[in-house]
């Protein structure tokens, strides 16, 4: 044996696997990709921030302050529109070769450790419940992101819906249960139902056409009830609740909407063989 075929298997490693020169050039697709990391990560930064200043004036005690939640929703919710976009734009266009996996590593951030983080800010500082329940309830939000996002490039379906609830839609029903509930076990409980959705054989349907415009529609009403909140907290607080409420009752009615549908589908077919 040469030491070339000792080492064979390094030197297939290292072999490109496509034009390196495309590679490295970004697409108008990618842009939106990068601006939805950078939106997660500022919201990740706006909640460190409101806790670390809070803990060094108040000597030790944190109260989540509504408005830095609000400027961290806004700017996941700007992240979710460049989510939204993003594959908009590549098929319209042009998609570089790493569009895809820039678009999971954002949605990671955004999605993923963002909520994750919230849950922590939120529930990390009360006697309410144990700091390790938190703990355990925002680490099954990301590890659920990570494990849909992988899924999502391996799995497809056969009706080109998605399997599980997509990693947006949980990171807003996560959201919702923070805006609407105190840190309890039973809050902590729905955010693990949430995370269990997301890594679920549960389909949804893709936001195509009117659908899009529909979520787009949601995102700006809701941007529109975060605005109010932030400038009129005290009749802000029921626009905002209902919106909430408006998402956790989506998200549900869904799997209930999809379970009727394929029993009547199986009807259907049980009637057209017999």
């Amino acid at each position: 044996m040469t030491a070339a075929d000792a080492g064979g298997w390094q030197a297939d490693e290292e072999e490109p696997r496509g034009p390196v020169g495309k590679a490295f050039r970004l697409s108008a697709a990618d842009s939106l990709s990068l601006g939805n990391a950078v939106c997660g990560f500022l919201a990740v930064c706006v909640l460190a921030n409101s806790a670390i200043q809070q803990l060094q004036v108040d000597g030790g005690r944190f109260t989540p302050v509504p408005s830095y939640f609000a400027t961290a929703i806004v700017l996941l919710l700007i992240g979710a529109t460049c989510d939204l976009f993003d594959g908009l734009v590549a098929r319209r266009f042009r998609a570089s070769a790493m569009g895809a996996e820039l678009d999971n590593l954002a949605d990671v951030i955004s999605f993923g450790f963002a909520p994750a983080f919230m849950i922590v800010i939120w529930g990390g500082f009360t006697k309410q419940v144990p700091f390790m329940a938190v703990l355990a309830a925002a680490a099954a939000v990301l590890v659920a992101g990570v494990v849909r996002l992988a899924r999502f490039a391996c799995v497809k379906t056969k009706s080109g819906d998605f399997m599980g609830l997509p990693i947006p839609m949980g990171a807003m029903s996560v959201i919702s249960i923070v805006l609407l509930f105190q840190p309890s076990f039973w809050s902590l409980l729905a955010v693990l139902g949430v995370a269990w959705l997301m890594v679920s054989r549960i389909e949804y349907p893709k936001p195509k056409g009117q659908l899009a415009a529909i979520v787009l529609g949601w995102i700006m009403v809701n941007v529109a009830f975060l605005a109010v909140w932030v400038a009129w907290p005290e009749g802000g607080d029921l626009p905002i609740k209902i919106g909430a409420s408006m998402q956790i009752a989506l998200v549900a009615a869904i799997p209930l909407r999809m379970l009727f549908y394929k029993r009547e589908q199986r009807r259907e077919a049980d009637r057209i063989n017999h």
